[in-house]
């Protein structure tokens, strides 16, 4: 590889200090490397971290030094240019920023080398309607998630797969994440952790008000179907649909969101001999 771009989140990496000396070390090799710094206020007009605008055509890699929730914001940005993605983590071990600081160097010598493989990690495509109007579609690479909105009351949710219904949860929520998402909010809720290269859709519900609800694991090629049901004593129910945790779209009673595979997928670079394994057993000890 010749030719890089980095994404910086500022919040972990103060002053730019190791976005600027990546910059330097590939510029140094007599690689193509620009650094975009992205501010709080581009990130509020947008929501996501990147304009895919600036990043030049050319590229061939995008660092991405923050953490997984930088990374997770980074693919949904790029997910049109589908352009691999290295995580450099700046906290600790992650599961999608596999880089920490101290194997800087290391990991950009074998990229320039093309030493690495690449892992492509399936996305979810979500699509809102009101009555029969498409409202809003995104796309998320951990997990989408439709959860009451408003005053302290559970919602009732009506579920169908693939036009058929499954059944009803009177619960906070419903979580539909990927495999790559069963590590994060799914895996709070209940849910099972599966190895990232598993390509399948998970169904874990927030807090039901039942004993014997578990997550339901469907084939990547199923789409679900999440239908807002009627508030207590009738009233009109409000939700909210959140892709990756930070777009989210205002939805109430009778509305619903059709969830499948996208037809893209995330890529992430690996580059350090550390297995989805090992850093599950890491994770498990703290």
């Amino acid at each position: 590889m010749d030719k890089f771009f980095i994404i910086a989140n500022r919040q972990k990496d103060k002053e730019l200090k190791t976005a600027r000396k990546v910059e330097a070390y590939l510029n140094s090799k007599g690689k193509s490397c620009i650094l975009r710094e992205e501010t709080s206020e581009q990130k509020a007009r947008s929501n996501h971290y990147t304009d895919v605008e600036k990043i030049p055509k050319d590229v061939e890699c995008i660092i991405v030094i923050g953490g997984d929730g930088t990374l997770l914001q980074a693919a949904r940005d790029v997910v049109n240019r589908q352009i691999p993605l290295l995580g450099i983590n700046m906290g600790t071990l992650g599961y999608l920023a596999e880089i920490d600081r101290s194997s800087i160097d290391g990991a950009l010598n074998h990229l320039m080398l093309d030493e690495y493989t690449i892992e492509k990690r399936m996305m979810l495509n979500g699509k809102v309607y009101h009555k029969e109007e498409l409202i809003a579609e995104d796309v998320a690479l951990n997990d989408i998630v439709i959860g009451r909105d408003g005053p302290l009351h559970v919602t009732r949710f009506h579920n169908y797969v693939n036009g058929e219904f499954l059944n009803s949860y009177t619960a906070d929520g419903i979580i539909i994440a990927t495999a790559t998402g069963s590590t994060g909010y799914s895996l709070s809720a209940g849910g099972p952790i599966v190895s990232p290269e598993t390509n399948i859709l998970i169904m874990t519900p927030v807090a039901p008000h039942t004993l014997n609800t578990r997550s339901v694991i469907f084939p990547a090629e199923d789409e679900i179907t999440v239908e807002i049901g009627e508030g207590s004593q009738g009233c009109e129910a409000k939700a909210v649909v959140s892709f990756d945790g930070d777009t989210n779209v205002p939805m109430r009673t009778a509305d619903r969101v059709a969830i499948r595979r996208s037809v893209k997928d995330t890529q992430i670079i690996k580059i350090s001999n550390i297995s989805f394994l090992e850093v599950l057993r890491r994770k498990m000890k703290n």
